[in-house]
């Protein structure tokens, strides 16, 4: 870095500031930074800079649980990110409950890592704030809990009420929720995406049938399944179903398939997640894609910024940071294309 700076007659730190991509130098002397570092074939050593911060190069990312594809395919995206800057991901799962998330966040358990991606479900920023960690944590989340962290979220209530509004517009008028939640004072996935169903209801005029919001344990695939063959076992009919996951949207299809009625004429289904699997389920279905590789490439930015700023040749990292990823419709094959008149 020191023959970088001397060759565009600039300093350390300037040299730093534009390999980082950080604000503050003018195009011209970005200029010459980035040709002398093509002319001196300079790299960054992400080893090396780990090492003299200290840290392992390895990434911890604490997840509730692994039992659909949503997690798991998002550490595959976060490692591959990753890996382009010379770290790893670990995956600790917390099983959803305060203990396991405060066992996670022990001061043995984070030590090691050189920063932390946490996907809290019980606790908050106090008790994230009282565990004392060292190193960079960036919160990824459904609810907001606080100003202290860096925390990417997904927009569960606006992605949740274009979903349900896709459906009213193309003429369902008995849409089941899958998971859903009554109101509550507590923000969570659930309830959030509850929320959104709700109001797109109340935009389309539409009452709810508090009978076609069905509860689950949890948001698997035998969750929808379940889900579905309970309200055909009572007699509640529905001509829509939004799951608030993928993976409780294959259950909801193969009960469908079970029961004898057709998707979409009869049922139209659209989940959450925008998992691959969807792609190639029969039919095809149609889901709300969260923003999943701008979240992860969001997380990573937000983590790494801190991560090196641990580094002597780092410049000043700015405030907290909060991202709400805008979500957007997948349209495939289990809802109608055309819209109700």
């Amino acid at each position: 870095m020191s023959d970088v700076a001397l060759e565009a007659g600039v300093s350390k730190m300037t040299v730093s500031n534009v390999i980082n991509g950080r604000p503050g130098a003018s195009e011209d002397t970005r200029a010459r930074v980035l040709e002398a570092v093509a002319r001196l074939g300079y790299r960054v050593n992400a080893t090396a800079r780990q090492l003299r911060a200290g840290r392992s190069g390895a990434i911890g990312l604490l997840v509730p649980h692994l039992d659909g594809p949503y997690y798991p395919h998002l550490a595959a995206r976060l490692d591959t990110l990753a890996q382009s800057r010379g770290y790893h991901v670990i995956i600790e799962r917390t099983g959803a409950s305060r203990e396991g998330e405060l066992a996670a966040l022990s001061a043995e358990r984070v030590r090691p890592y050189s920063g932390i991606v946490f996907s809290p479900v019980q606790i908050d920023t106090a008790d994230v704030r009282r565990a004392g960690i060292e190193v960079p944590v960036v919160l990824l989340g459904e609810r907001r809990i606080g100003g202290e962290f860096d925390h990417v979220m997904m927009d569960n209530v606006g992605g949740a009420e274009l979903a349900t509004s896709y459906m009213l517009e193309r003429g369902a008028r008995r849409i089941a929720l899958i998971g859903g939640r009554p109101e509550t004072g507590v923000d969570s996935m659930p309830t959030l995406r509850s929320r959104g169903y709700r109001s797109a209801h109340v935009k389309a005029g539409v009452p709810v049938d508090e009978r076609l919001v069905v509860d689950g344990a949890s948001f698997t695939t035998k969750d929808g399944y379940e889900a579905v063959m309970r309200l055909h076992r009572d007699g509640v009919s529905f001509d829509g179903a939004f799951a608030l996951t993928d993976a409780a949207a294959m259950g909801v299809l193969r009960a469908l398939a079970d029961i004898g009625l057709r998707v979409p004429d009869d049922v139209q289904v659209v989940g959450f997640d925008n998992d691959a699997e969807g792609e190639y389920l029969v039919p095809r279905l149609t889901t709300m894609d969260p923003g999943n590789d701008s979240m992860a490439e969001r997380v990573m930015e937000l983590l790494l910024r801190r991560v090196e700023a641990a580094t002597p040749d780092a410049g000043e990292v700015e405030d907290v940071v909060e991202s709400v990823m805008s979500a957007r419709i997948v349209v495939r094959e289990s809802t109608l294309a055309h819209v109700s008149r």
